[in-house]
């Protein structure tokens, strides 16, 4: 099993091509590979509720077999736990999977599953471009990818930018992140982007059925808001807008009473676009809360 750290951002659809002539992108190398997921799951959707994903990779000739666990937030970075293998000269069914070898890895999300019942149930399909970034500190993956979840006739788009650390400590991911959302000069706005919770199997996931009602967390943080904003945007409906407004709301009060200036006057920046029903693409204001997040959750 290995795990990834890693900050992912969503970005609107002006963020790819501006990301890609961002100076510090500029003085790396880059590749593109293109990526087609097909994702599994059983009728039921059994690995969806033990929070699981299962998918075969195609890149190039190479197929690889995935399980990952769901990702844990880290004070805004997340982890997950993935097991993957590839499955060159190795036996499959009829559905394309290796079932000897799922079952060889004796996962307790998949104990008690007729894993022959396996079906695939929607596809991810991108371009992903690769840039590897080194300074002192660490070592980071730099990923872009831009494409589409497919289920039956519906679709969503894929425009993420993702930051794995491969060496270092977490810090360095929120350094990097913050220097790719920094305006490339002065006649430029910063990278339009915002932090991203749901991944591209749970956002399949949700079209392929439906996504859930909004709650109201107690107490609301940047995470449960930024939960609100993947759903509305995906979703369209307008109960997860109006949930959005409300936890933000609520955190601008705590932030008021807390004499955080900094975090107050960026919420209510964000506020203020959820009001005009528009996404709130402010980077670094999102970049600001979620770093604050995450120390608060070390102490």
């Amino acid at each position: 099993m290995s795990e990834e750290i890693e900050l992912k951002l969503a970005l609107s659809s002006e963020g790819p091509a501006l990301l890609i002539e961002h100076p510090l992108l500029r003085t790396l190398t880059s590749r593109t590979v293109s990526l087609g997921n097909q994702y599994y799951d059983t009728a039921e959707s059994a690995l969806r509720s033990r929070r699981v994903a299962l998918r075969v990779r195609r890149q190039g000739e190479r197929r690889l077999q995935t399980l990952k666990s769901a990702a844990q937030s880290h004070g805004g970075l997340s982890s997950r736990g993935e097991w993957e293998w590839s499955l060159d000269g190795v036996e499959c069914n009829a559905a394309g999977l290796d079932v000897q070898g799922l079952r060889a890895l004796e996962h307790p999300a998949l104990s008690g599953l007729a894993l022959e019942t396996l079906r695939p149930v929607f596809t991810t399909d991108f371009e992903r471009r690769l840039w590897h970034y080194r300074d002192d500190e660490g070592e980071i993956e730099i990923a872009l990818d831009q494409g589409a979840i497919d289920v039956g006739a519906a679709t969503l788009p894929i425009r993420e930018l993702e930051l794995e650390l491969k060496r270092g400590e977490p810090a360095c991911l929120w350094t990097l992140a913050n220097a790719l959302c920094a305006p490339a000069d002065a006649s430029t706005a910063p990278l339009p982007a915002r932090p991203a919770n749901h991944s591209k199997a749970s956002r399949a996931s949700c079209l392929a059925s439906r996504w859930p009602e909004p709650t109201n967390p107690e107490p609301p943080s940047v995470d449960s808001l930024i939960d609100a904003i993947d759903s509305w945007q995906d979703s369209q409906d307008r109960a997860w807008l109006a949930n959005a407004e409300a936890q933000c709301e609520r955190l601008i009060e705590r932030w008021a009473i807390d004499e955080d200036a900094s975090c107050r006057e960026a919420g209510e920046r964000i506020l203020a676009d959820l009001r005009d029903g528009n996404v709130p693409w402010r980077s670094r204001d999102w970049l600001a809360l979620r770093q604050l997040a995450a120390q608060a959750s070390d102490q």
